[in-house]
């Protein structure tokens, strides 16, 4: 019998100030408040005092922002899906985030360790002018500490309702994904970064030779819009990484981070 914990955490503006209201049930909490960026910018730890998930265990985490607020949200450690005796492990986000506000969803990373049953959820509602950054790595085992990924399985599940939809399995006897050039070509770690909107973003026109205008003196054509939007496919970019450990990812997504701030 595994543990149910479910985190709700609920942003309101109070002024120039993103404030938080937080309620948890089980081992599932957040430290207190921090503005290191100043008031409009709520910083949240997410904790999990056992310290893994096992099978069996339940983490739900709901995040919900009102218009104006925003909110960065990371982890202290690595998530850990520890080896299960056959029930699956699962963690399920669901955030929705209203039109103005601002999510940044960036925990340390994912690992699945040898014989692990995982299953890790996102859903990311984003209202018409709500933006968000967020990174996932996932590493599968410990090989430096001898603790290879031979046995077990992780599903990933990351959704934009009606922009992206990504769902795939990755299973340790599934060596013609995880080894083949076609495949992970026998990378351990894998990172993905995306910004996205809840609507079109926009695209700076390519500049001209002198860097400040399509022709060069400042000015556009006429009868060129002053920018261009993606089309709906479009709302939010994801770069990807792969690399054999996960010193080799967190650099790119450190550096990554702060570019996508406004």
């Amino acid at each position: 019998m595994g543990w149910h914990g479910h985190l709700h955490l609920q942003y309101t503006r109070d002024g120039e100030r993103t404030v938080a209201l937080d309620r948890h049930h089980g081992p599932l909490r957040v430290l207190q408040r921090l503005y290191p960026e100043g008031e409009a910018i709520c910083h949240h730890v997410l904790v999990h005092p056992p310290g893994g998930i096992v099978g069996g265990d339940v983490l739900d985490i709901t995040i919900e922002q009102a218009a104006g607020t925003h909110a960065l949200i990371t982890t202290p450690s690595a998530t850990r899906f520890y080896r299960s005796a056959g029930e699956v492990a699962r963690q399920n986000l669901v955030a929705r985030v209203a039109a103005g506000a601002r999510l940044e969803w960036l925990p340390l990373e994912t690992i699945a360790y040898r014989g692990c049953l995982a299953e890790n959820r996102l859903r990311f509602e984003l209202a018409p002018g709500a933006l968000m950054l967020g990174w996932e790595m996932l590493a599968l085992g410990l090989p430096a500490a001898d603790e290879a990924f031979t046995r077990g399985r992780i599903t990933q599940h990351l959704e934009l309702p009606g922009t992206w939809l990504e769902r795939g399995t990755l299973a340790a006897e599934d060596t013609q994904l995880l080894d083949s050039p076609l495949g992970l070509g026998g990378q351990r770690v894998l990172g993905m970064l995306w910004a996205a909107g809840g609507e079109a973003l926009p695209l700076a026109p390519a500049p001209g030779p002198a860097g400040c205008g399509p022709r060069g003196d400042g000015r556009r054509p006429a009868g060129r819009p002053g920018r261009r939007h993606l089309a709906r496919p479009g709302r939010g970019g994801l770069p990807r990484a792969g690399a054999p450990g996960g010193a080799a990812v967190r650099p790119v997504a450190a550096v990554a981070g702060p570019l996508a701030r406004p």
